[in-house]
């Protein structure tokens, strides 16, 4: 299957790196324009020009701190006054914390409520409206395997993912009356930016691909799924072809969630 997104305009928060490139880059050769959102200009830039390598579609890059409401404003101000009306928002800024309940503060507890639930919260308000209006829009919120599963000592992520979750229920009929579609997409164990942090903290001698195949041990298929793997699936949800798909959560993970 041909997936097309001719002239469509999509946001990506967390697009400058690892998940987030990889759908702003399968956007872009479907023939999609896409803003990218991140906090570090230099990074976006880098990542502007890898992207703009898959197609002719227009990459704008967006500096805000989406983890409050005047960085969600700004990003969405900046993506407007770069690509014009808004299509298909994807909500994919946010990084894994976990800890031992009794150990996490208020303050990590708001942090990451802020990155990863209200974000999406104020991106969506602003994008609704006029995707309501024009009766076609997309909004894709990436979550974990967390939110249908949380494991022990997974909070505050797999909380905030959950309330993902419903808020992508809430949304989806909300917004299907509309043709405005809302799903989820969850992440299991993917290659990403966060596990090459984490392997640079935590290596032993181990190269990057020892480090993946070590986690790919506990999937069912046996390995770590690609980013692009997981771009493919957003971006069938954002396009023509996904047109009766709306108030789901669906598992990129290999298998691995014990529910499905």
């Amino acid at each position: 299957m041909q997936l097309t997104m001719p002239g469509r305009n999509a946001i990506i928060t967390g697009g400058s790196l690892g998940i987030g490139r990889a759908i702003a880059t399968r956007f872009v050769e479907s023939g999609g324009n896409v803003a990218i959102v991140a906090r570090r200009a230099e990074v976006l830039e880098e990542a502007k020009a890898e992207i703009q390598k898959a197609g002719s579609g227009k990459v704008v890059c967006v500096s805000a701190d989406v983890s409050g409401a005047e960085g969600c404003q700004s990003a969405y101000e900046q993506a407007i006054a770069g690509l014009g009306q808004i299509d298909v928002l994807v909500n994919n800024a946010g990084t894994s914390k976990r800890a031992d309940f009794e150990t996490i503060s208020d303050e990590v507890w708001q942090n990451d409520l802020d990155l990863k639930l209200f974000a999406a919260i104020r991106l969506t308000r602003q994008s609704m409206p006029g995707m309501r209006e024009r009766r076609w829009g997309r909004i894709i919120n990436v979550l974990n395997t967390g939110a249908k599963a949380p494991p022990a000592s997974g909070a505050p992520t797999a909380v905030s993912r959950a309330a993902g979750m419903a808020l992508t229920k809430v949304l989806a009929g909300e917004g299907a009356p509309h043709n405005v579609l809302v799903n989820a997409v969850l992440v299991g164990r993917i290659e990403s930016d966060q596990w090459v942090q984490r392997h640079a903290v935590e290596n032993k001698g181990r190269s990057m691909d020892d480090f993946y195949k070590e986690m790919g041990g506990i999937i069912p298929m046996g390995r770590v799924g690609t980013a692009e793997e997981f771009a493919n699936m957003v971006c069938f949800l954002a396009s023509d072809q996904g047109s009766y798909i709306t108030g789901t959560a669906i598992n990129i993970d290999g298998g691995m969630s014990p529910v499905v």
